[in-house]
């Protein structure tokens, strides 16, 4: 009888474990169904969540990617431009160098170090977040090798741990030909540059990450490097406009504390190291952030980019915080929020810098650079916020969605492809009417001229339309009245530049479906 009792309480008892393991597994079940049953609900009230893809952006991005083709250096590869050919293949020679590859920055056979490290962040940027979406049409692989065109070129121009080449072609005056001599400029411990020297710090954490799937090998160079050149920037503080004036002319730096944040921003995604991390909270937040004032995000001022990108440690957190660390994201995070309500039109805060119809306009130089810039930051804050249910975006009382964000960015960019008063495409190539007079050495001399210095003023000064179309060129862009002049020597309105459509490229890939944006970049 003990042994019948004991097997029947064993087995009650087993039975007993069984139903308890049941129901906690029904109750686990039920809370995960729960779980996908809120996330279900926010998304079904805010997206679609599985939109097609539109055709109109994708077709506009093929356009655009064909634009660092057109400007890359060095001996080509699979080139997919018909009119363009190798040159720069001495480039760096002077120095013992080969910094043929790389890109010119604009209309002329000038290597600037400065904006092609911030085209190269930026396009890795747009890579890490929107990956899914450029693969998904076919121009992922585009995108990524003109990233590392540009990257290839970054390493070898940091030649040791305290040199770093920025520059490539006469100081002070642009080429007319390729025969000429071109020098190499280059700034080091005794002549600092810790604006190029940290926005390549910047260039080369970003890509780390973009190929540490596909390449780790090349991904431990890039962030070796990145490294070295952070500590570099951060020692030997100084600008390179006053270590090396000529360079005012091009590319005059307003201060180097938004690139040092820019720069162990991006470090501290591509490392997880919290040395980063302390540096852009308690030990250099008040120095640099400059929370109270709201800026404009470009090749010259990253503070824009900064809040943003800092915002998304806070929107995704992976790790406990420490209450000094918390405040200080919290600081950029306010100051990100700053910026989205001063660039929704509804907004107590709006800026009123824009032009009648809309467009962000900040300056007659090259103003699409921060209308494009603008949405880009904006469509990645709206997706920062869908991804984290983050539902609502409060300015000065007034609540608005992800969508309010996403719709701003997408009059921007609609308004770049025709949608603007004088009805023009401002990316060349794109739609049936774009500017002929792009303000661009080889697109505006025909291929087999044997052209000098002096003789290739009249290509620039010719009547006729540009003989080469500079595909995937994001122009200038409009005066404020909305207007535009289509000729060749005004330059403000008609010059294109590869950081330009590198932000144009991170916008339109944010356009091209509703969907998510990863939540960690490793």
């Amino acid at each position: 009888m003990e042994g019948k009792e004991g097997e029947a309480m064993k087995s009650k008892g087993t039975t007993i474990w069984c139903l308890l393991a049941l129901v906690l597994g029904i109750l686990v079940v039920t809370a995960a169904v729960l779980t996908v049953l809120k996330q279900c609900k926010f998304f079904k009230k805010h997206r679609t969540p599985s939109s097609p893809i539109n055709k109109n952006y994708a077709d506009a991005l093929e356009v655009t990617l064909q634009f660092f083709d057109i400007q890359k250096s060095g001996k080509l590869v699979d080139d997919r431009i018909p009119w363009r050919g190798d040159s720069g293949l001495e480039d760096g020679s002077e120095g013992g160098l080969d910094l043929s590859k790389g890109m010119y920055d604009a209309g002329d056979a000038m290597k600037f170090g400065f904006p092609m490290a911030f085209t190269a962040t930026v396009l890795s940027w747009a890579i890490l977040e929107y990956g899914d979406q450029l693969n998904a049409v076919k121009q992922l692989g585009y995108a990524q090798n003109s990233l590392r065109w540009i990257t290839d070129y970054l390493i070898n121009a940091h030649s040791s741990e305290t040199v770093l080449y920025i520059q490539t072609t006469n100081v002070g005056k642009g080429l007319e030909t390729m025969s000429e001599r071109r020098p190499v400029t280059q700034v080091n411990a005794s002549f600092p540059g810790t604006e190029v020297a940290a926005e390549t710090a910047a260039a080369l954490a970003s890509a780390s990450l973009v190929f540490k799937n596909n390449d780790p090998a090349y991904s431990g160079s890039l962030l070796m490097h990145a490294q070295q050149l952070f500590t570099f920037a951060d020692t030997y503080r100084g600008s390179y406009s006053i270590s090396i004036p000529k360079v005012q002319e091009f590319y005059n730096s307003t201060g180097y504390g938004d690139e040092l944040l820019w720069a162990a921003s991006w470090l501290y995604h591509a490392t997880q190291d919290d040395l980063y991390l302390r540096y852009v909270t308690e030990l250099n937040g008040q120095s640099f952030a400059d929370p109270e004032n709201t800026t404009w995000f470009s090749w010259d001022d990253k503070l824009a980019g900064v809040q943003v990108l800092l915002s998304r440690i806070l929107f995704f957190g992976s790790k406990d915080l420490s209450t000094i660390e918390n405040i200080h994201l919290q600081m950029y995070r306010k100051a990100a929020e700053a910026v989205m309500c001063g660039l929704l039109p509804g907004s107590p805060t709006a800026t009123s810098s824009r032009t009648d119809v809309g467009l962000i306009w900040i300056t007659e130089w090259n103003p699409l650079q921060y209308a494009v810039a603008s949405a880009f930051l904006a469509i990645l804050y709206s997706d920062y916020m869908l991804t984290s249910q983050t539902e609502t975006l409060y300015c000065s009382g007034n609540s608005y969605k992800p969508d309010d964000l996403r719709n701003f960015a997408i009059s921007q960019a609609d308004y770049v492809l025709g949608a603007n008063p004088m009805k023009i495409s401002y990316l060349v190539g794109y739609g049936s009417r774009y500017p002929l007079y792009v303000h661009h050495r080889g697109a505006s001399i025909p291929v087999n001229a044997d052209t000098g210095c002096q003789d290739g003023f009249k290509w620039l000064y010719s009547e006729n339309p540009n003989p080469n179309i500079a595909v995937g060129a994001v122009v200038g862009g409009p005066a404020l009245n909305d207007s535009y002049s289509d000729t060749r020597d005004n330059v403000k309105q008609s010059e294109a530049s590869t950081y330009n459509s590198a932000l144009f490229v991170g916008l339109l890939s944010g356009l091209l479906k509703t969907s998510s944006v990863v939540m960690s970049y490793t």
